[in-house]
């Protein structure tokens, strides 16, 4: 297991667009198996490549330890695209581990439809609704550089300002590793 520290709030390759890639080599394998180390040991479902300091389009979801969704297999998203969302939209809480101990009421739609590529590079379609399609679009989000913070009401942005500071200066305590500095980068 190699734990990789995790990107903050503030830190300028969570605000940048993602490279895509063309290639699955050992190097981008070794990145996605420790990508799924350190969401696991973090308590998370789903981790951007960009909250690792990877400047590649990937992220990883595994909602399998959520009531409900036990059944649900681990995904490994390469070049994802969300092709459709649904029209019916849901309010539910979230939080992110490059923001720790934040969270706030976001509204999305409830499924949605995402083309992406797997690890043979072979083109995938899923279709997924509720917890599923919620953490897809918001580790999608994370790829073109937004956070959940940025889709909040003005009074949620207003009671985060503080705390975002605190996290953007590293005055927080989090059981899981975390990037130093601002301008980390792996890959």
């Amino acid at each position: 297991m190699s734990l990789l520290p995790v990107t903050l709030y503030g830190d300028k390759i969570l605000r940048k667009k993602v490279d895509k890639i063309s290639d699955v080599d050992n190097e981008t394998i070794k990145l996605i198996s420790n990508m799924f180390d350190t969401m696991r040991n973090a308590n998370g479902i789903g981790l951007a490549a960009n909250q690792v300091g990877a400047n590649k389009s990937i992220f990883v979801v595994d909602v399998s330890k959520v009531e409900g969704y036990e059944e649900t297999k681990p995904v490994v998203f390469i070049n994802p695209l969300i092709e459709k969302y649904s029209d019916e939209k849901i309010i539910f809480e979230e939080g992110c581990l490059s923001i720790p101990d934040i969270h706030g009421e976001v509204e999305r739609p409830e499924s949605v439809v995402i083309k992406y590529y797997d690890t043979d590079l072979r083109v995938q379609t899923l279709e997924a609704n509720k917890l599923f399609a919620r953490v897809i679009q918001h580790e999608f989000d994370h790829l073109q550089g937004i956070l959940f913070t940025d889709l909040v009401d003005e009074e949620m942005k207003k009671k985060f300002k503080k705390p975002l500071q605190k996290i953007k200066k590293r005055k927080i305590e989090v059981s899981y590793p975390v990037s130093e500095t601002i301008d980390y980068q792996i890959l």
